[in-house]
C-alpha cells in the first residue's frame, strides 16, 4: 500500500479498524430491525362474562341487532315515477300508512272515464224504464177496451214493439252499467296499488328513493326502495358455531354487550332458535375467527336500553352451557349376583 505511511501496516492496523466499524454497523442494523415485543394494554376492553356466568360453563357468540320483525324490504307493485314520498328514516308508521306514491295520473283518468260511463248508463236505464212503463200502460189500456173496433190492430202492434224495444234498451243499459262499474273498480284497484303502504306498524330504517326517480317492479340498483321493521322491541341474532351448538342451554337468558363497550352488559331474553343451520355470514374480522363453518342462529329480545343498541350493530353474547348429564349405570346382566 504505497499511499500509507511506511510505519502503518494495512493488514495489522487499518483492516481491524474497518472490521470493528462494520461490526458496529451490523449490530445497530440488527437492533433496529427487531420487532417491538413490548406488551401494551388493548384500546378496548375485550368482552367477558360476568355474574353467575363468570365462573360457569358458557358458550360465546357474536351477533347483530335487528328488528323483531326482521328487516322488510319495501317494493312497488307497478312501475312509474315517484310523485310523493311521505316518510324519512326514523319515522314510526302504522300499518296501512302511505309510504310513497307512484305517478297515478293515467289511472285517475281511467277512473274519470269509468265514472262518466256509469252516469251515462244510469241515464239510459232511466230512459228505458220510462219508455217501458209507458208502453206497458198503453198496452194495458188497449187491452181493457171491450170494443175491438175502438183500437186498430196496427196500433196495438206498434205499442207492443215499443215495449219490446224499451226492454232491450234496458238490458243494454244495465250491461253498460256493469261494464262501467267494472272499469271503475279496476281503476280504483290500480290507484290503490300505486300508493305503497306500510305492511306492518314499525320504524322506517332506510329510504333509498327520491321524488322524481323511476321505480320498477324488478327493483333498481339492488337496494330496496324503503326498509322498515318493528323496533319495539329489538332482537339480536347470535351465531353459534355448529361445534358449540349442542352445548347451548336453550331458553336461558344471555349476557349481551355492544361491540366496543364490554362493560355495558344487559340480560337478553331467549326467543327462539332457528331450525336451519346456515353458513356463517356475519363476520367480526377477528384474526382468530373461523369463516368456513356453519352456525346455529338464536334470537334474543333486548330490554329497553336507552339507545345502547342500534340497528345493525354487532354484539358479543355469552350463553349458559348445558349442565353435564350424569352417566346412567349400565343394567346388571341377567343371572348376575
Amino acid at each position: 500500500m504505497a499511499l500509507l505511511p511506511q510505519n502503518v501496516s494495512f493488514s495489522r492496523k487499518i483492516l481491524p479498524i474497518i472490521a470493528v466499524v462494520g461490526l458496529i454497523f451490523a449490530v445497530i442494523f440488527i437492533w433496529n430491525g427487531l420487532p417491538d415485543r413490548e406488551l401494551s394494554q388493548p384500546d378496548q376492553e375485550p368482552p367477558r362474562a360476568t355474574g353467575a356466568l363468570a365462573d360457569a360453563a358458557r358458550v360465546a357468540g357474536a351477533g347483530v341487532v335487528e328488528p323483531s320483525s326482521e328487516v322488510i324490504d319495501i317494493g312497488t307493485a307497478l312501475s312509474g315515477l315517484v310523485t310523493d314520498l311521505r316518510v324519512q328514516p326514523g319515522d314510526y308508521v302504522t300499518k296501512g300508512q302511505p309510504l310513497f306514491t307512484v305517478d297515478d295520473r293515467a289511472a285517475r283518468s281511467r277512473l274519470g272515464e269509468a265514472n262518466a260511463a256509469i252516469g251515462e248508463a244510469r241515464a239510459a236505464i232511466a230512459e228505458a224504464q220510462s219508455a217501458q212503463s209507458t208502453a206497458r200502460q198503453q198496452l194495458a189500456l188497449y187491452r181493457s177496451v171491450d170494443d175491438p173496433a175502438a183500437v186498430s190492430r196496427s196500433e196495438v202492434i206498434r205499442v207492443e214493439g215499443e215495449a219490446n224495444a224499451a226492454n232491450q234498451r234496458l238490458k243494454l243499459a244495465r250491461a253498460r252499467l256493469q261494464a262501467a262499474q267494472a272499469g271503475a273498480g279496476s281503476a280504483n284497484t290500480e290507484l290503490g296499488r300505486l300508493t305503497v303502504r306500510a305492511p306492518i306498524t314499525g320504524e322506517i330504517l332506510a329510504v333509498n328513493i327520491r321524488p322524481g326517480e323511476y321505480v320498477t317492479t324488478q327493483g333498481g340498483s339492488g337496494e330496496a326502495f324503503i326498509q322498515m321493521g318493528q323496533t319495539r322491541p329489538l332482537y339480536i341474532r347470535v351465531d353459534i358455531d355448529e361445534d358449540e351448538a349442542a352445548r347451548v342451554e336453550m331458553g336461558a337468558a344471555a349476557i349481551v354487550s355492544p361491540r366496543g363497550a364490554a362493560d355495558r352488559q344487559v340480560n337478553a331474553k331467549f326467543v327462539r332458535a332457528q331450525p336451519l343451520i346456515v353458513p356463517k355470514r356475519s363476520l367480526t374480522n377477528s384474526a382468530a375467527e373461523r369463516v368456513d363453518v356453519r352456525v346455529l342462529q338464536i334470537l334474543y329480545e333486548l330490554p329497553e336500553s336507552d339507545g345502547l343498541f342500534r340497528m345493525g350493530q354487532q354484539i358479543d353474547a355469552f350463553i349458559p352451557a348445558r349442565k353435564a348429564e350424569k352417566t346412567k349405570p349400565a343394567p346388571a346382566a341377567e343371572g348376575a349376583e
